[in-house]
């Protein structure tokens, strides 16, 4: 959870994750004190990426090695979902998937995503893509975390799913 209204997956260097999520949270947390508003989820998204993008520039500097999703809501374009990389590229989609065995999950969800899905099927369908994603096909509640951004009465949720759900 980087801020109210915008989440994040990281696949790479942890501790490089941790910097950058410690970056996001005061950029979006400074936007906040300066205009009283969250701040636009790409707005956030470009400032990360500018960040990891510098590190790439100079000499002396090792690159950030991670990658992001950022699920998000504000105001201007709705949900929203970017990928970025560890260059500092950034790019919108509408499903995608990071991390080990990324190329099969993005296979997975070219064929089954629809844009009409209800929230359960999308449910169903991101763990169907974890477990390929992953090698196993009995996976437990303690290798796979599903998160869920939604607005409910005028707020935005983000909610961690239990095992149950």
């Amino acid at each position: 959870k980087l801020d109210t209204h915008v989440a994040a997956a990281v696949a790479g260097l942890t501790s490089d994750a941790d910097i950058l999520v410690d970056f996001a949270r005061l950029t979006s947390q400074r936007y906040r004190y300066r205009f009283d508003e969250d701040m636009p989820v790409e707005q956030l998204v470009k400032a990360l990426c500018n960040q990891k993008h510098s590190y790439t520039q100079f000499g002396g500097l090792r690159p950030f090695g991670v990658s992001f999703l950022f699920a998000g809501w504000d105001q201007y374009l709705g949900f929203q979902l970017y990928r970025t990389d560890p260059s500092g590229n950034y790019s919108g989609w509408k499903a995608t998937a990071i991390g080990a065995n990324s190329t099969s999950s993005q296979s997975t969800l070219k064929t089954e995503y629809a844009e009409d899905m209800s929230l359960e099927d999308a449910q169903a369908l991101a763990v169907r893509v974890l477990t390929k994603a992953m090698d196993t096909t009995a996976p437990s509640s303690d290798q796979v975390e599903v998160s869920v951004v939604f607005t409910h009465e005028g707020k935005v949720v983000q909610k961690v799913l239990q095992a149950a759900e």
